[in-house]
């Protein structure tokens, strides 16, 4: 009886990593050939309904660096990577057809954009098997003890139903496979003029200067933690606003799949066996699982996340006044600290932690203005958008998700505290007195 060739196919989404990657190792085991595609889906490239591009420069210009990492790492397992501008449901029956494949391998996910875009390639495809596989938690799905439709309403809850009793999950190694598994490719990773975009450069005072991929969050991982310690002091220095190493700045390789959060996480135990445990190790950790709540949550709640009441199910009233909110996105407001932060969003795609609770809760709270607008804006801009986190923080700004407390944020209080000499509002207003 002759064996069945399996022609396996890679469908990269947000995974964009060889390193512990659960859909490429399995895609390589018994396989006859292994081929991978991304593609940018011009659909991320357009206006939304709000008025905002779904995906601005600075995000765009990362993801090009991203899948151009990506097809070197790839490269070197023998594997090549199809990069095309051009829609899913359109490119990938293509090759399904022109290489035989008869398996598809990709990241499961489960929001809404990502699920459609899945269902169109499949209705166009027939006799073809499906794998797909969660790749992107901390304590993966089959491993909680708790059903996901009872995933905690509060934080804190969810951490301590896991962190002292669910194991981590250890990354997974991925072998080259033999030079024969390489195909003939002439496709090529669309330019920033390709998606739409002029060429620019990073701003000079911008607090991440990294380029997108693999390669880049791997080198900061090891500096971060090993060359210069500041893990060692990440607790004392994360509601900074000012530089590159007040925070690990993990997120948009996170957000976008090119570092796996298991590599974070023992790279942390590697670095407390070695030199030391302390609050700032652990407080890392806690960030990740912050990450893991807001995903288990779109779980939970689905499409929900995205609807103005939120999860909440609250009425409130809400403005769509389009003055206030220009005057919010070009840092024209009463607050010169929700000015300088927006401005340094606008201007490099970033901003700290502290500087978007604080903007976020203003626009919501102050403002009074629908909080799904401000969310579009943040998945446009922001280097690190991440669907699940996104949405599930600005939910928590605006009260109608995971907060019980409901707060609101005093800015002026909140510059006067973590802004104390001007120093961050100097460097973004620069016309400003203090």
């Amino acid at each position: 009886m002759q064996k069945t060739k399996n022609i396996n196919l890679v469908w990269f989404r947000n995974d964009l990593r060889i390193n512990d990657n659960k859909v490429l190792s399995e895609a390589c085991i018994n396989a006859e050939k292994v081929i991978a595609l991304y593609c940018f889906d011009p659909r991320q490239f357009q206006n939304t309904v709000y008025g905002f591009k779904k995906t601005e420069k600075f995000r765009a210009k990362f993801l090009i660096e991203t899948v151009t990492d990506l097809k070197h790492q790839l490269s070197a397992l023998n594997i090549e990577l199809l990069t095309y501008f051009d829609l899913p449901e359109t490119v990938i029956p293509k090759i399904v057809a022109e290489q035989g494949v008869t398996d598809i391998f990709l990241q499961k996910e489960w929001t809404q954009e990502e699920v459609e875009v899945e269902t169109l390639v499949k209705l166009r495809l027939e006799c073809v098997n499906w794998y797909s596989f969660y790749n992107q938690f901390l304590f993966h799905p089959d491993d909680i003890n708790f059903n996901i439709s009872e995933t905690p309403q509060v934080f804190t809850v969810f951490r301590k139903k896991l962190e002292k009793y669910i194991a981590i999950r250890e990354e997974i190694k991925i072998q080259a496979l033999s030079d024969s598994n390489k195909i003939e490719n002439i496709t090529h990773i669309p330019s920033l003029g390709d998606l739409g975009f002029e060429v620019f450069t990073n701003h000079p005072h911008s607090a991440f200067p990294f380029s997108g991929g693999e390669t880049a969050a791997l080198n900061r991982l090891e500096d971060y933690f090993f060359n210069t310690k500041k893990l060692g002091v990440y607790k004392k220095t994360r509601n900074g606003l000012v530089g590159v190493d007040y925070s690990s700045k993990f997120s948009p390789w996170l957000a976008n799949g090119s570092i796996s959060v298991r590599t974070i996480y023992w790279k942390v135990k590697a670095f407390e066996k070695t030199h030391f445990k302390n609050q700032s190790t652990y407080w890392l950790i806690f960030e990740l699982i912050w990450r893991d709540y807001f995903k288990y949550i779109s779980m939970k709640h689905g499409n929900q996340i995205f609807k103005l009441e939120g999860i909440l199910k609250k009425d409130y009233e809400w403005s769509t006044n389009e003055t206030q909110t220009n005057r919010w996105i070009d840092g024209e407001t009463h607050s010169d600290f929700v000015n300088a932060n927006m401005l340094e969003l606008k201007e490099t795609g970033w901003m700290s932690n502290r500087g978007r609770q604080n903007v976020a809760s203003y626009f919501a709270k102050e403002l009074e203005l629908d909080w799904r607008i401000g969310a579009a804006y943040f998945e446009a801009l922001l280097l690190d958008y991440d669907v699940h986190s996104n949405y599930g923080n600005w939910m928590y700004v605006a009260g109608i998700g995971n907060d019980p407390r409901d707060r609101k944020f005093n800015v002026q209080l909140q510059a006067e505290r973590y802004d104390t000499t001007g120093k961050f509002r100097k460097l973004w207003l620069q016309h400003s007195l203090f």
